[in-house]
C-alpha cells in the first residue's frame, strides 16, 4: 500500500509531537549551530525565514542571530486570495501580527516587501523530506509556487525522523537545495 502525501504528513507530525521538550531543545540548538556555522549562512547577507508555529522547529533564535550579525531578515506573508506569498523585511518581532491559523506574519503597513531573488538564502519549512530535497509541507503549495523561479539558495531544517526514502512527487513540486539535520548537512 502506497501512502499519499496527507497520510505521510500526519504520520510524521504525530512523531514530531511526541518529541519531549528536552529533546526538542537539543535538536533546535544543533540545527541553529549547524546552520549558523555553514557556508550557506556565512555567505548570505539576507535570509528569508518563516516565523515558526506549533510543533515546527523554533526559528526565533535564528532570526535573532541574523539580526545580531547584521543580516537582513525577511518573513513571508501568504496572500490566500492569490495563493501567493510575499516576503517582507522585518527588523523586530513587533512588526508581526497574528493571522489565520494563529500564524505570525509581517504587518504590510510596517514593513517593506522584497523582490524574491534579492533574498540570498531561504529557510524552507516542511514536514517530510526525501534525500533529493523534495518535501511535503502543510498542503498549501505556497513555497512551491514561490520557489518555481527563485534563483538563490534554499535549505530546510529537519530532524532525521523527518527524512524518508521516498515521497510522492507532483510536477509542481520544487526540491530544496540543502537539507540540514541535527547531525549536519545531508544534501
Amino acid at each position: 500500500m502506497t501512502l499519499n502525501k496527507a497520510d505521510i504528513r500526519q504520520m510524521i507530525i504525530s512523531k514530531l509531537k511526541k518529541i519531549t521538550d528536552k529533546e526538542r531543545y537539543i535538536i533546535e540548538n544543533a540545527l541553529l549551530k549547524g546552520l549558523v556555522e555553514s557556508n550557506l549562512w556565512k555567505k548570505a547577507n539576507s535570509i528569508g525565514i518563516t516565523i515558526s508555529h506549533g510543533f515546527e522547529w523554533d526559528t526565533s533564535d535564528l532570526i535573532k542571530t541574523a539580526w545580531k550579525q547584521g543580516k537582513q531578515v525577511y518573513a513571508p506573508k501568504c496572500l490566500p486570495s492569490e495563493r501567493e506569498m510575499v516576503f517582507y523585511r522585518i527588523e523586530n518581532f513587533n512588526q508581526l501580527e497574528v493571522v489565520y491559523y494563529n500564524l505570525l506574519e509581517p504587518k504590510p503597513q510596517e514593513t517593506k516587501p522584497v523582490e524574491k531573488n534579492s533574498i540570498d538564502l531561504i529557510v524552507v519549512p516542511g514536514v517530510v523530506f526525501d534525500k533529493a530535497g523534495y518535501r511535503i509541507g502543510f498542503g498549501g503549495g505556497y513555497y512551491d509556487r514561490f520557489l518555481a523561479d527563485y534563483q538563490n539558495e534554499t535549505v530546510s531544517l529537519l530532524h532525521t525522523e523527518q527524512l524518508v526514502d521516498c515521497i510522492p512527487i507532483d510536477s509542481h513540486d520544487i526540491a530544496v537545495n540543502h537539507l540540514l539535520t541535527e547531525k549536519g548537512l545531508v544534501k
